[in-house]
């Protein structure tokens, strides 16, 4: 199924292949969510994992610019109707200790949003995914999105 058309985030398989599918199926996901909710984020290197977060975040009314927190680890937003939202990415983590993990406490709190990319690297550590959004190429311009 093409991005665009009409599809429950768990539709299987979503190929899409410009920014303006990801943002669809972004806000599909997003549509759902509420605080608490813990969506884990896989794919390789470069898929559009923090493209997908951005619009996911913009669909839960963040207005301010949304970016890559690589070497920050973190972000936090807040959003027009008072929802926080953060976003880690772990790609620079060997793997999170409880030393790092008590610095991400303002992130982990059951009163946010929750995106996390490269989770296995904070397995055993992080709260467990309410849903998983796996973002893999398909050939030269093409995503395939997938949301468990």
């Amino acid at each position: 199924m093409a991005a665009g058309a009409a599809a429950d985030a768990d539709d299987g398989p979503l190929v899409v292949y410009d920014e303006r599918g990801t943002a669809a199926v972004a806000a599909r996901l997003a549509a759902g969510l509420t605080a608490g909710d813990v969506i884990h984020l896989v794919g390789p290197l470069g898929a559009g994992k923090t493209t997908f977060v951005r619009h996911a975040c913009h669909a839960l009314g963040v207005v301010e610019d949304v970016t890559s927190p690589t070497f920050a680890v973190a972000h936090l937003y807040t959003a027009v109707s008072g929802v926080r939202v953060a976003h880690l990415d772990l790609y620079r983590s060997a793997g999170l200790t409880t030393e790092e993990l008590v610095d991400l406490d303002a992130y982990l709190s059951d009163d946010v949003v929750l995106f996390v990319e490269w989770p296995d690297r904070g397995r055993g550590m992080l709260p467990p995914a309410t849903r998983t959004v796996t973002v893999a190429i398909a050939g030269e311009h093409g995503r395939t999105i997938v949301v468990a």
